[in-house]
């Protein structure tokens, strides 16, 4: 049992719950875990019942098991079991997005009993819809507030009232197909049942949409190599921890384009015009393939991408780069072939037709690459944006690099 804390006792804890709960916020499960570690299991508690359920669960992971117990004591019954219910299932479902569900009624109450009971509840919960459930816990109906308010027969039975054409989510339902299921409803919660339609708990729209946010926020960070666990108030070495071996990959990924340089540095010698080019086409191609890159996941996270369209996804993209490679192509062979024959170069339309020719085909390329790397990843059951740009980028550098010196070295002797 918690001790009896004095009136002074519980100001001094409820301002700490709420100098705790921004920072925790702005921290990731393990650093709000170490954080919270420092403070009364009370404490603690209030600060997790505020949050985000699926957070609750990623910090309740992270705390030691003495605490998590204490903690446990300190919440109230029906919230600890939720939990316990709710860390079964895994990251990224709505089983750990759930709340308890407390305005449970049966059939055979009636109205007036119902809100008799609605009266103590609403005093320590949130309550939005009230759920009819039969002897067994299974969900067979739902009572909204307007009807209880509108109710002309207080003696009238919940049975009468219910509404028995009923949406719910399963919890071990991922999240993105969850989303996609809610788009049309905008329903401020929705119960969640087992695979027998017993009701083990509810989730709220909010928390949904918040999750989801978070999740696609993430997902600009992980395409440069930056952890999804990395907040603004992580400490600086956590911070290097993060970043640091993805740019260790990345200096790698960029020799392998230098290297493609030093193949061909008898031809970077012989026409050092060249050398103009480079950064001209590895930009383009590079920026071709980002927006085929972020058009791909854009169309994994929202589910937009079907089963069987990945090799349609891959011509599509390919075929943008080729229209969008010939059109820059012959700005830029144009703008080779004013320089060569300002500079009095004796290949200067040679130079002009091998600009174009390797924007066009290192375009193609690129918007190929763009759509591969993250359906490459996601059959591998990795992360589709974990550092997809420095794939793409090293991908990129090495065939437009590649094939400008390469077909300068064939075409001009």
């Amino acid at each position: 049992m918690q001790p009896v804390l004095t009136e002074s006792q519980q100001q001094v804890q409820e301002q700490q719950r709420k100098m705790l709960l921004p920072e925790v916020k702005a921290r990731p499960p393990q650093e709000a875990a170490t954080l919270l570690a420092e403070y009364p299991a009370n404490v603690i508690a209030g600060v997790l019942m505020d949050l985000n359920p699926a957070l609750t669960q990623d910090i309740l992971q992270e705390l030691p098991h003495g605490l998590v117990d204490g903690v446990m004591q300190a919440v109230p019954p029906e919230t600890a079991r939720q939990w316990e219910r709710n860390q079964r299932y895994p990251q990224g479902s709505i089983g750990r997005l759930m709340e308890p569900a407390l305005a449970v009624f049966r059939p055979e109450q009636t109205v007036r009993e119902t809100v008799e009971q609605l009266r103590t509840l609403i005093m320590t919960a949130f309550i939005t819809y009230s759920y009819v459930t039969d002897a067994s816990g299974r969900l067979i109906g739902i009572i909204t507030m307007r009807d209880l308010l509108f109710a002309g027969d207080e003696g009238a039975r919940l049975e009468a009232l219910m509404l028995r054409e009923m949406f719910f989510l399963k919890p071990d339902l991922p999240l993105g197909e969850a989303m996609k299921l809610v788009l049309d409803r905008h329903y401020p919660a929705y119960p969640v049942c087992d695979e027998n339609g017993v009701l083990i708990g509810l989730v709220r729209g909010q928390a949904m949409f918040e999750e989801q946010a978070i999740e696609i926020t993430a997902q600009v960070g992980t395409m440069v190599g930056v952890e999804k666990e990395e907040r603004l108030a992580t400490p600086l070495g956590q911070s290097f921890k993060f970043r640091h071996p993805w740019l260790q990959l990345n200096l790698l990924t960029a020799f392998a384009a230098g290297a493609v340089v030093a193949i061909f540095q008898d031809t970077v010698d012989r026409l050092v015009i060249l050398a103009l080019f480079l950064p001209v086409l590895a930009g383009q191609s590079g920026n071709t393939g980002c927006q085929a890159l972020a058009v791909t996941l854009r169309g994994l996270t929202l589910g937009e991408l079907k089963a069987g369209k990945e090799r349609a996804l891959v011509a599509k993209e390919a075929s943008l780069g080729f229209y969008n490679g010939a059109l820059t192509g012959l700005i830029a062979g144009l703008g080779m072939l004013a320089v060569a024959v300002y500079q009095g170069n004796p290949n200067a339309f040679v130079l002009s037709i091998v600009v174009w020719m390797a924007l066009v085909v290192s375009c193609i390329a690129s918007g190929i690459c763009g759509a591969m790397v993250p359906l490459t990843l996601k059959r591998f059951g990795a992360d589709p944006a974990t550092a997809s740009s420095i794939f793409l980028t090293t991908a990129t550098d090495v065939v437009s690099m590649g094939l400008l010196l390469g077909l300068a070295t064939l075409l001009i002797r």
